[in-house]
C-alpha cells in the first residue's frame, strides 16, 4: 500500500512539473508581448506652420520624458493618462526627437488634468489666441493627446498650425 501512495505522489508531482513547465514559456511569451513595445521607431515628421513648412524629415523616436521651458518635464511614453498599458513611441515624443536632433525649439503647457502637453510654439511659431498646433497620424487627428497616441514604423506624424 505504501508503495502504492509513493507512487501515486511521484506521478502526480511528475504530472504537475511538467504542466507548470509547459505553461511556462506561454507566460513568458505573453508578459514579453509588452516589452519591446517602447522600440525605437522610424515615422516622418511635417511641421507645417501658417506661412509654409517648417521642418519635413524622418525621425527615430520612442516614447520617453519631454521637457519644455513652459511644461517642465514630464512622461510623454504613451502611459499617460492610462492610453496604453507599457510604454509606447507617441508623436509629441516624435516632436521632441526631431527638434533636439534638428537644432529648433518647441514650447509647450503641461496639463495635469490630462497627462499632456498642449503644444503652443513650434520653431518660434506660436498658436496663440487664434490658432493651435493640431496633431495627426497619417492624415488623421489624434482622438487622444500627442503624448497618449501610439506611433508605429512608417506612420506620417504630422503638427500644423490651425487657426480657430
Amino acid at each position: 500500500m505504501r508503495t502504492q501512495l509513493a507512487h501515486r505522489a511521484a506521478v502526480t508531482t511528475a504530472a504537475l512539473a511538467l504542466t507548470f513547465a509547459a505553461a511556462a514559456p506561454a507566460a513568458v511569451g505573453a508578459e514579453s508581448g509588452h516589452r519591446g513595445t517602447n522600440a525605437p521607431v522610424k515615422v516622418s515628421l511635417t511641421v507645417q506652420g501658417p506661412n509654409g513648412l517648417l521642418f519635413n524629415g524622418k525621425v527615430r523616436t520612442r516614447g520617453h520624458d519631454v521637457t519644455t521651458a513652459t511644461g517642465g518635464t514630464h512622461k510623454c511614453d504613451g502611459t499617460n493618462g492610462g492610453a496604453n498599458p507599457a510604454k509606447v513611441p507617441t508623436p509629441t515624443a516624435a516632436l521632441d526627437d526631431a527638434a533636439r536632433q534638428n537644432g529648433f525649439t518647441w514650447d509647450g503647457a503641461w496639463h495635469a488634468s490630462f497627462e499632456d502637453f498642449f503644444v503652443d510654439t513650434i520653431k518660434n511659431v506660436s498658436g496663440g489666441s487664434s490658432a493651435y498646433w493640431s496633431i495627426a497620424v497619417n492624415g488623421t487627428p489624434t482622438p487622444v493627446g500627442g503624448c497618449q497616441f501610439r506611433i508605429n514604423a512608417g506612420d506620417q506624424v504630422s503638427f500644423v498650425w490651425t487657426a480657430f
